[in-house]
């Protein structure tokens, strides 16, 4: 019994001796109102955060001019579908500078069918990945992007974000088919400040020119590379007659940044802004070897096809004038945009490719269509080694009526042309009948049907419907007319009869099928959760 209670008093002791066991305190997640609903405190800092996201469902129909065949660009398709996910993450700390903010937004989709769904223009700029499958290769794609991830303090703004040039933007809009720049995702670094307190504030950005290329024309790759390339004279008869061409690298560098600047005014009736961007357009060494022609019966070597005039830069710019109306005395929220744009060699600032198509020097989101859009920023002048800039204009107009709380409208209008450097398509056409290649040989009447580097237009209306029984939830559907075509002359109708290639069509004994404008009409329902 002594040892049993010599045991038990020891293992008291020792117990006693063991240091005690004291509970963390709990940090409860505090609610942040120094920015708005839905901030929080992240637990042991000053920093407050919000998450948010989206969840949609879209579903479209097209008409079309073909059902396609395999290994073209028409598939055919009359219907797409879309299913999206985003999410937002908004943290920001309060300094002795002002606020300090930082926002992300990851965006991630599955989309699939009709060509303004399944996004060429995304897949051009890395955004998004087409699939492979028999069934599916042109018609399934699968999109990842960064939406944003910026910075801001003290007025100035860095990382990627929406384009400061950017005013309307497809606000009202589903489909986003008006024509307006609409830049949504770039790099830049730039800085706002306010005007005093009349309203009036500036900004200069400087951004990545990536986002804002549009491919220089070309007519022809040169023999045995994968580069785009466009011919050059350096051959010429006695007479000044072209006899051979060498090849130019047209893909453009990243050589200088865009510049942009911002004057905007807000008020509470709305507000205005003019945006100005400068845009550098260049292209890169002539590549050696590759010749096409005679050159004046000298051998072909490396030195005689790169010989040509020195290369040179070009430098392009855009212009942009917006207001944003509120309407209050109709209905609450109702608000009317009106927007115009121009520009020379900087076709993405006018938003002139919006919905047909970006990143491409011709493409047509019209499945069969007979013809292409042409959007080249500029063509290189085969004789000088000069790049010629087109312009571009645009217009566009957009109302949002409230018909109830629960219950909006939008109508909207947009209208754009753009022209090509008086003379370019003639002295595009004087190398043909060396490489076969082009708009065809001035004075015959295939250089006057062709479709390439035409002057051409492009308008669309639309209007939508969408009711919100609760708040952040949005069920509804747009529809879209647009209609592009040339703005003088006819073009090859080359849906119809494809088979219409120079050497028929300068047979004047043929019969050939032309047309002046292609239209289509879209119809796309939404159903979309914020939260």
């Amino acid at each position: 019994m002594s040892s049993v209670a010599a045991l038990a008093a020891t293992s008291a002791a020792s117990a006693a001796d063991l240091p005690a066991k004291v509970a963390a305190p709990i940090e409860f997640v505090r609610v942040c109102n120094a920015y708005g609903n839905g901030f929080f405190y992240i637990p042991g800092t000053d920093t407050c955060i919000r998450l948010s996201g989206r969840a949609r469902f879209e579903v479209g129909y097209q008409t079309s001019y073909s059902r396609g065949s395999s290994g073209t660009s028409t598939p055919g398709d009359l219907t797409g579908y879309r299913g999206l996910a985003r999410i937002n993450v908004d943290a920001r700390t309060q300094t002795s500078y002002g606020t300090l903010r930082a926002f992300l937004r990851l965006e991630a989709a599955s989309r699939t069918g009709i060509p303004t769904i399944r996004s060429g223009t995304t897949e051009r700029i890395g955004n998004a990945f087409g699939a492979t499958g028999q069934d599916q290769a042109g018609r399934v794609q699968q999109f990842f992007n960064t939406d944003k991830a910026f910075i801001q303090f003290a007025g100035f703004t860095a990382g990627r974000a929406t384009s400061f040039y950017d005013f309307y933007a497809h606000d009202f809009e589903i489909i986003a088919s008006s024509m307006s720049s609409d830049v949504t995702s770039t790099n830049l670094a730039a800085y706002t400040t306010k005007l005093g307190s009349s309203g009036f504030s500036a900004t200069v950005s400087m951004e990545d020119p990536s986002f804002r290329r549009t491919p220089l024309f070309t007519a022809a790759n040169a023999p045995g590379t994968t580069l785009a390339a466009s011919p050059l004279f350096i051959g010429f008869s006695a007479t000044g007659t072209p006899t051979g061409v060498g090849f130019v690298d047209i893909v453009q560098r990243n050589r200088m940044p865009d510049f942009v600047g911002v004057l905007r005014y807000d008020a509470t009736w709305g507000s205005a802004q003019l945006s100005a961007a400068v845009h550098e357009l260049n292209y890169a060494n002539p590549i050696a070897g590759a010749f096409a022609g005679t050159n004046l019966g000298s051998a072909v070597t490396a030195a005689n096809s790169v010989t040509g005039p020195g290369l040179a830069t070009a430098y392009g710019w855009a212009v942009q004038g917006g207001v944003k109306v509120n309407l209050p005395f109709i209905a609450p929220g109702d608000t009317l945009y009106l927007q115009a744009s121009y520009g020379e060699g900087a076709g993405m600032y006018t938003g002139f490719s919006a919905y047909t198509g970006s990143y491409i020097g011709n493409t047509s989101s019209i499945q069969g269509s007979a013809f292409n859009q042409y959007f080249n920023d500029a063509v290189l002048n085969p004789f000088t080694n000069r790049l010629e800039l087109s312009t571009t204009f645009t217009a566009v107009a957009s109302f949002l009526h409230y018909w109830t709380p629960e219950l909006r409208s939008a109508v909207f209008g947009s209208y754009g042309e753009l022209n090509f450097a008086s003379g370019a398509r003639a002295r595009q056409g004087a190398y043909y009948g060396i490489t076969g290649a082009g708009p065809g040989t001035p004075g015959t009447r295939f250089f006057d049907v062709s479709q390439v580097l035409r002057d051409n237009y492009r308008f669309v209306v639309g209007g939508s419907l969408i009711w919100s029984p609760v708040r952040d939830l949005d069920i509804g559907f747009e529809g879209i007319y647009t209609q592009y075509g040339v703005t003088s002359g006819r073009v090859l109708d080359l849906s119809k009869f494809p088979a219409q290639n120079a050497a028929f069509v300068n047979n004047l004994a043929n019969t050939i099928r032309t047309k002046t404008s292609e239209d289509t009409v879209q119809v796309r329902a939404r159903v979309q959760r914020d939260f």
